[in-house]
């Protein structure tokens, strides 16, 4: 019995509660996005109004830094408020917009208040907003990772685990709420400014011993790290769990953690005093990639997209560590033996003469170590092409495609799949198979050869644009190579049927001529001579009778040598010609109620041999599949030579036709056999207006069929 784990990834889970939806709810989302631009245009003016002076008194940066991501976040929370007002996510996003504008607007007011003496109106409920409330944005970011992308925290004990982690994060913003200042103040060491002491810092705070909040307060902020472990643990098992549509929206947000890394990195790279800047580039970010998980999942391929921002961002990021790594050590090498100055110019005109001319080939040595040799197509192209010409056999030629686009692509697996003769696969593979891959076709001259197979996960995985034209490039060689494999395989077991088939056919020609033939006119003999006996003895009558005996043996030993003849080539073929014999066979095989008529175009009468009785073979076919299943009224036999020369019949008749799901019986595979011993095709068609469609087509160079 299966028990079906109602949890993370699975759509049983509990419906989320009821929000309302239809029109009111979209409107919202809009009047979130205006109150958020209307919050920050607001602080953008308070801080262009608010002396440099009053910022340095009050400890305050610009407000404006503080609502930027809620202003980037303005139009995604409004979107996913339309398109998917029932997503729990949506209400997540849209808000975290507006507190963050709204906190941004309580910074810059409360600093621009306490300018005055005694502060405006609304200081202290904005130093309140700012110093306590303000502690709730830590909810955002765990709440959005527990409820994307459906809006739904996950079942069984992993919604223990995200109940546990949003209590361990609430619990500083509780705290802070209950706390008085002078306690929080104590616990990081940070008197309060002095332009804050006239305002009621208080309001919500509860008269508790500081032996209780002070060891709170410490176990807060360790709790409020483990607090983001638990939803990090929910997205890693969701996305491990999720398939198909759900692991695509799982990889957006996973797209997200990562620009957000290296947007960090990013930061303490280039350290600025504008550090919220570098945080609300990384919320934009994620709530554009929230968004598009949620409503456009496949607006960009995000596997791509991941493995470009990995492979290239990882790249850049280590090549400006290098580039940092190397001028601190020349400044620290050069430093010592001369002044600062002297050291900082003699630094920067070595590096510039001695490391940028390397830095350009280092960055591809890096690029073709990770990335594989795809940056030099030609060399690619070319490496692939000089191995082929080394390799002898199919299978060594599939071989070196696999290693050339594993080396090409840097890919821990290629395998190279095509078809051989007799039904059969020939798979040549370098590496070893992972568990999931992709299937590439390959395809010559617009015909489907094999397939090329690709891992599906990892980095090296994912293509952009340029990887995927080389690629191609490849492809084609490898289809050729594929091709002619194919071919040579084909031809070696063409060979040896023609051989087989020769040697059968040869035993049973010796099998009629010496098992039928033979005796008969053995017989024949005796009775001759017998009836010559029975003349020579006067009795007349009795060597006439064994005389009719021996005739009629004859006859029969004629009728088999017609036979043989026929089997070996249709003596009408000779005498009338293809048309002509077709017609005699279509007059022969089709009841008397059924019209035909069989047309032939210049050049029908001059083929080679093969292709003469190959076309009258298929064309007999085709008219006794009408007479015994079609019941039509009418048929058509066409014969006429094409542009290229080949030799076209077609059939068409208005009967019933054939079946969508009717098995290939052994007349309409005989067909095809027969039109591709020569190397021709043959279809047959059903029309929608009725009826059945025979074309084959048969190469036909040179003539003189008939001698």
């Amino acid at each position: 019995m299966q028990v079906e784990e109602r949890g993370i990834g699975t759509a049983a889970a509990p419906p989320p509660a009821p929000v309302p939806a239809g029109r009111v709810v979209p409107a919202l989302g809009w009047v979130a996005a205006v109150v958020t631009v209307v919050a920050v245009a607001l602080t953008a003016v308070l801080d262009a109004v608010t002396p440099e002076a009053a910022r340095v008194a009050a400890v305050s940066g610009p407000g404006w830094e503080i609502g930027l991501p809620g202003l980037l976040l303005a139009l995604p929370g409004a979107l996913l408020m339309q398109r998917a007002p029932r997503n729990a996510v949506s209400w997540v996003v849209a808000g975290t917009a507006v507190f963050w504008a709204v906190d941004g607007l309580a910074s810059s007011w409360l600093t621009y208040a306490v300018q005055e003496d005694p502060a405006l109106p609304g200081a202290s409920a904005a130093f309140w907003f700012v110093s306590r409330f303000g502690a709730w944005l830590l909810l955002g970011l765990p709440l959005l990772l527990l409820l994307y992308p459906d809006g739904r925290l996950p079942g069984g004990r992993w919604r223990t685990v995200s109940i546990a982690s949003l209590a361990c994060t609430a619990t500083l913003p509780v705290l802070l709420l209950f706390t008085p200042s002078d306690i929080a103040d104590s616990r990081t060491g940070v008197p309060v400014p002095e332009v804050y002491r006239g305002l009621d810092l208080d309001p919500t705070s509860l008269p508790l011993p500081e032996g209780l909040l002070l060891p709170l307060l410490h176990l807060a902020f360790p709790l409020g790290a483990v607090g983001i472990l638990g939803p990090l643990a929910v997205v890693v098992h969701r996305l491990r769990r999720s398939t198909g549509e759900d692991r695509r929206r799982m990889r957006w947000l996973l797209w997200a953690g990562v620009v957000d890394a290296l947007v960090m990195v990013g930061a303490l790279l280039f350290p600025t005093t504008a550090v919220s800047l570098d945080l609300a580039v990384a919320v934009g970010l994620t709530g554009l990639a929230v968004t598009l998980g949620i409503l456009r999942p496949r607006a960009v391929d995000i596997d791509r997209l991941l493995g470009g921002t990995l492979v290239y961002g990882g790249l850049a990021v280590g090549i400006v560590v290098l580039d940092l790594a190397v001028l601190a050590a020349a400044n620290a090498l050069l430093g010592e033996g001369f002044g600062e100055e002297n050291a900082t110019l003699l630094t920067l005109l070595l590096v510039a003469g001695v490391y940028a001319p390397l830095r350009a080939p280092l960055w591809r040595l890096v690029r073709r170590w990770v990335l594989g040799e795809r940056e030099d197509p030609y060399r690619v192209v070319s490496g692939l092409a000089e191995r082929l010409e080394r390799s002898d056999g199919a299978d060594e030629q599939l071989e070196a495609v696999a290693a050339a686009v594993a080396e090409a692509f840097r890919s821990p697996y290629v395998g190279v799949e095509v078809a051989s003769g007799g039904g059969r696969r020939l798979l040549a593979e370098h590496g070893r198979r992972p568990t999931a891959v992709q299937s590439l076709p390959i395809a010559y001259r617009g015909e489907p050869v094999g397939r090329l197979l690709l891992p599906r996960d990892g980095v090296r995985a994912q293509l952009v644009s340029r990887d995927e034209r080389l690629l191609a490039d490849v492809v084609r060689q490898a289809a050729a190579a594929a091709h002619a494999g194919s071919l040579a395989a084909q031809l070696q077991q063409s060979r040896e049927e023609l051989v087989a088939a020769r040697e059968e056919e040869r035993r049973r020609l010796r099998r009629d001529l010496h098992d039928g033939l033979g005796p008969s006119l053995g017989a024949v003999v005796l009775r001759i001579d017998t009836a010559r006996n029975l003349t020579a003895a006067g009795r007349s009558d009795d060597a006439d009778s064994v005389l009719r005996q021996a005739r009629d043996d004859v006859a029969a030993a004629l009728a088999d040598v017609r036979r043989l003849v026929h089997d070996l080539r249709p003596p009408a073929l000779d005498d009338l010609g293809l048309a002509g014999a077709v017609r005699q066979q279509a007059e022969r095989l089709l009841p008397r109620g059924t019209a035909v008529a069989v047309t032939a175009g210049a050049g029908a009468d001059d083929l080679p041999a093969a292709v003469e009785v190959a076309a009258y073979r298929i064309a007999s076919e085709a008219l006794a599949n009408v007479a015994r299943h079609a019941r039509a009224t009418t048929c058509r036999v066409d014969l006429q030579r094409d542009d290229e020369r080949a030799l076209v019949v077609t059939v068409t008749d208005d009967g019933a036709g054939i079946a969508p799901d009717a098995p290939a019986g052994v007349g309409l595979v005989s067909l095809r056999e027969r039109a591709a011993e020569l190397g021709g095709r043959c279809t047959v068609e059903c029309p929608p207006d009725g009826g059945t469609v025979v074309r084959a087509v048969l190469p036909a160079e040179g003539g003189s069929a008939r001698g």
